[in-house]
This record gives structure tokens, C-alpha cells and sequence, in this order.
């Protein structure tokens, strides 16, 4: 067990094989890779989120690499398992609880028609920016989605009028990079990036935006400013 950067980490192998010992653990190029009953986890160092049963869970400082173990996080690859974690006070120890079964999937958790729609608007709009920045874009839209201000679907913010160039300029429709589909997933996962921001703006190409000039500064992330 190791803690980095105020979260508990464990072994990757070692969790797997508390849980379900049966599991079999192979390399796949850079990915370490859990076949068990039911389940299979796609993990490689350095990435923000963990794949599990072709859903995308969230690791906020990456996973990371301990003398030639993968590390994750113990709730996070808990989640994974569908298993739970216990904290014995008295000797500080964590325990791990197995549950009903795996996590469900991701062909029956995610709505396809989201998917689509948030990885096109999330790749139109950052592309060429870093994980976080591709949320920070995503967490806008899911904030509007939530807001009486706005339309209360994904597609229909996204279409809304006057709203995001990619919809003028026909970018929406290019198709998205992996990375953008991952973030998409890691938002309908619920993951938000950059508050309570309702407002983008790349403020080196707009720096007198509207944006800019009326809303509450919240975060830059990436290439973009957020605002509130």
C-alpha cells in the first residue's frame, strides 16, 4: 500500500488477485491486462483512468509505477471489481469486500447517442489538448445540460443557436480522436473538470470575448479559460 499525493494506492496485481484469484494478468504492449469471470481491466502507467469491462473510471493522478509494480488507486480498481473498501482504524489497515460482481459494462452503461455527440463536440473543441482540457470542455456542456439556462440534453446544447463554432463551421462532424471518446466516457461516468463553469474561451484568439468580459473567471485549462 502506498500513498501518493493524499490517495491510497495498491498493487494492481495484488488487489485483483485478493478479489478474484482466478484472475489471469498479461502485457499487452504497455497495458497490463485482468481476464477474471466476467471482468477485464485494461490499465497502463501514466494514463488518467483505468478501462474495466469497457468503461472508463477516473484516476485523478494517473496510475502510476513502484519498482516495477502498477499502482492504482484502491477505489478506483475497488469500483473496478464491484467490491468495496473498509478502513480498520485501529491498525490502519484497508480491506477489500467483495461484492455482487464486476462493474457492469460499458455497451449496457453508456447511451450511445451521448457518446457521440459529447466526443464530437469535445474533439472539435480540444483536440490537441491534454486529458484534462478535453473534460474541462466536456464539464461545460454537462453543466449545461444541468442548468435551466440552457437546453437539457447534450445534443441540444451542443446544436443550440450561436453557440460553438464547430456547429457553424461543420467541424462537429469530423470524427474524434480516441482520447476525446475516453473523455467523453469519463464525463457520463460522472467526472467534472473546471467547476461549475458554463463558459469556454480560448482567450489568445478571443481575448475580448463576451465570456470574458461578463462571467466569473473560474480556471485555465489547457488552451482554453473557463468562466463561471
Amino acid at each position: 500500500m502506498t500513498v501518493y499525493q493524499n490517495i491510497t494506492y495498491v498493487s494492481l496485481v495484488n488487489a485483483v488477485l485478493a478479489v478474484h484469484p482466478e484472475s489471469v494478468i498479461t502485457w499487452e504492449g504497455e497495458h497490463a491486462v485482468v481476464t477474471a469471470d466476467g471482468l477485464t481491466i485494461r490499465v497502463r502507467v501514466g494514463d488518467q483512468y483505468i478501462e474495466a469491462n469497457g468503461r472508463y473510471l477516473y484516476v485523478l493522478n494517473g496510475v502510476i509505477d513502484r519498482d516495477g509494480r502498477v499502482l492504482v488507486p484502491i477505489r478506483t480498481i475497488a469500483t473496478a471489481m464491484g467490491a468495496s473498501v473498509g478502513w480498520i482504524e485501529s491498525t490502519g489497515e484497508v480491506e477489500i469486500y467483495t461484492g455482487s460482481g464486476a462493474i457492469a459494462s460499458g455497451e449496457d452503461f453508456y447511451d450511445s447517442d451521448s457518446v457521440y455527440w459529447l466526443s464530437h463536440i469535445i474533439n472539435a473543441e480540444s483536440a490537441n489538448q491534454p486529458l484534462d482540457g478535453k473534460l474541462a470542455v466536456g464539464t461545460v456542456i454537462m453543466n449545461r445540460v444541468e442548468s435551466p439556462k440552457f437546453p437539457s440534453t447534450i445534443y441540444d446544447v451542443i446544436f443550440a443557436p450561436n453557440q460553438f463554432t464547430p456547429v457553424r463551421n461543420g467541424s462537429i462532424y469530423r470524427e474524434p480522436n480516441a482520447e476525446s471518446v475516453v473523455a467523453a466516457k469519463l464525463i457520463l461516468e460522472g467526472v467534472r473538470v473546471g467547476g461549475d463553469s458554463l463558459y469556454f474561451v480560448n482567450t489568445h484568439v478571443s481575448p475580448n470575448s463576451w465570456a470574458a468580459r461578463n462571467r466569473p473567471y473560474v480556471a485555465t485549462i489547457g488552451a482554453h479559460s473557463f468562466f463561471g
